[in-house]
């Protein structure tokens, strides 16, 4: 491997570090990788970098709540079949989930091309101040509804926000988040929903881009810095995801709110 070729690799270390340690948190990643890989000098990343770093920021979320999904999975099969009331608040969690999925869905295939090709540093930056005031108006905000007394209003309220979320500025994580805290939700609810709905949204993804990765023409040239994106993706999205637990739990979300704001004002200054 030569130099320059070590250097890209590096580069795309980084931006996989980017991705891990930003997709968590109320930051918006997607703004955060167009912003790294703009000061790195890489320019805009493909579509097939997407979806293997969006699939690696996936597996260490399924990792990490890989026993509320196996449980629900499983009671919602349960209830199918049995009718047990016992099983009942699992199974419409899981149509929650469902019923929250859908508007991001939607949006999703529609507008993507869109919004892809109608994104810049300022819209970044605005974005990022609309993610910090919302942060700001929540951040005293202690609902008290748990898994049992989320309602479809809420859950489809709560999708509307991820939605919105499409647009890179605007956090995914933060935009859910905010949305099930503004219901009324937990906060460990709150978490708990946002990031069960990034499940199958994220998913979809990458099952609708998996054809454009295994006809990517240059993937044998690419091998090793992917794979090394990937990985440092995968660690730094496991233990950022980690930290963002401990932090919800002290109901500390006015940082990022603070951080929003600095970042986007540096944009508008400096881009």
């Amino acid at each position: 491997m030569g130099e320059s070729e070590i250097i890209y690799t590096i580069k795309m270390i980084i931006i996989g570090l980017v991705q891990g340690f930003t997709e968590p948190i109320p930051v918006s990643s997607s703004g955060h990788v167009m912003i790294a890989s703009e000061i790195l000098g890489l320019g805009e990343q493909g579509f097939t970098f997407a979806i293997l770093t969006n699939t690696a920021s996936l597996l260490a979320i399924l990792y990490i709540y890989r026993k509320d999904i196996i449980r629900l999975i499983s009671n919602s099969i349960k209830y199918l079949k049995t009718k047990n009331h016992r099983y009942k608040s699992d199974f419409r969690f899981v149509c929650y989930i469902i019923i929250g999925t859908i508007p991001a869905g939607v949006l999703g295939v529609l507008l993507n091309d869109y919004i892809a090709e109608n994104v810049s540093m300022t819209t970044i930056a605005f974005m990022l101040f609309v993610t910090g005031i919302a942060l700001w108006f929540i951040r005293n905000v202690r609902g008290t509804k748990g898994e049992r007394d989320i309602s479809f209003k809420d859950a489809f309220i709560v999708g509307l926000g991820q939605a919105i979320a499409l647009t890179p500025g605007i956090s995914r994580s933060g935009a859910t988040i905010i949305s099930a805290m503004a219901v009324g939700m937990k906060q460990d609810t709150a978490l708990r929903f946002a990031f069960m709905l990034y499940i199958p949204v994220s998913l979809g993804g990458v099952i609708l881009g998996f054809s454009d990765f295994l006809n990517e023409p240059n993937k044998a040239d690419l091998a090793i810095p992917y794979l090394s994106a990937f990985i440092a993706t995968v660690l730094m999205t496991y233990f950022a995801m980690r930290w963002f637990m401990g932090i919800m739990k002290n109901g500390k979300l006015v940082y990022f709110s603070y951080y929003c704001f600095i970042v986007g004002t540096l944009l508008l200054i400096f881009f």
